[in-house]
């Protein structure tokens, strides 16, 4: 949980700071870069349930 509070408050520093400049936030487009975390994470996950079941 506590890593989950720190990015938090890490992402909300980096996205005021990003505004008060006047720069476009450094982040993908809202539902893609979404999909692409989730896509990224079930992908560690098969890689792992793979490496278990057949390698080990």
């Amino acid at each position: 949980m506590n890593e989950i509070l720190l990015a938090v408050v890490a992402g909300a520093i980096v996205g005021f700071f990003f505004s008060a400049i006047k720069l476009p936030l450094p982040a993908p487009p809202v539902i893609s870069g979404i999909m692409g975390i989730v896509g990224i994470y079930l992908g560690g996950m098969a890689y792992q349930a793979v490496i278990e079941r057949f390698f080990s």
